[in-house]
């Protein structure tokens, strides 16, 4: 007679099987949320370098670099200047400059500003191949020119009258009105551009005098 062994066995590997598949789905879980930040973070890195580059190549597409400034004539003064390297063609009425400085007599500070479409050139010069009709932007050799410029071009040099004199109704900053030692603080704003920044230290007020 054959007798049936029906005895029941405990075992744990089940719940072995169990807790492992949990781990290995915790782990999944973690390996897609990590990737997920690791992603949204060279998507983020990537936004910030395009934007500097755009910012920067903003910028050099269009800034003023000064080569020489001079006491030109009572209120004026002669600024030589070209583009920067890699600057795009800039209109003029877009270019802003702007001076501060104190008045030597009573230590009060003054400050000026116009944009280049809007410089017309120092008086007395009716009989001078510098003038121009509405505006004195030109080629500084021989200040040839008779009519406003369009643009200013990259790679060319050009001269301009600034009249930082009382005539502009906003403050004085002449050489004459600061004063021998003193100084005058210059910007120069291009839109949408970059900006230039240069100290004119007042040496000495005759006319011809370097100040930068």
């Amino acid at each position: 007679m054959k007798n049936n062994n029906n005895e029941m066995k405990e075992t744990n590997l089940a719940a072995i099987g169990i807790g492992a598949m949990i781990v290995f789905i915790a782990l999944i879980l973690v390996a897609a949320v990590a990737s997920a930040v690791i992603i949204q973070t060279g998507e983020k890195l990537q936004q910030n370098a395009q934007q500097s580059g755009s910012d920067t190549q903003r910028e050099i597409s269009g800034k003023i670099s000064i080569n020489s400034v001079f006491v030109y004539d009572g209120d004026y003064y002669l600024m030589y200047f070209e583009t920067s390297p890699g600057s795009d063609i800039i209109n003029p009425n877009s270019v802003y400059w702007q001076m501060s400085c104190e008045d030597a007599a009573t230590s009060t500070y003054q400050y000026v500003s116009d944009d280049f479409g809007d410089e017309t050139g120092p008086p007395g010069t009716d009989d001078n191949p510098a003038q121009i009709a509405d505006a004195v932007l030109m080629t500084p050799v021989g200040f040839a020119g008779t009519a406003e410029l369009a643009g200013i071009d990259p790679g060319a040099a050009y001269a301009i009258f600034l009249d930082a004199g009382a005539t502009t109704a906003m403050g004085d900053c002449s050489a004459d009105n600061v004063g021998t030692n003193g100084q005058v603080t210059l910007w120069i704003h291009v839109e949408g551009g970059g900006s230039t920044y240069e100290t004119l230290y007042i040496s000495d007020t005759t006319a011809g005098s370097t100040v930068i």
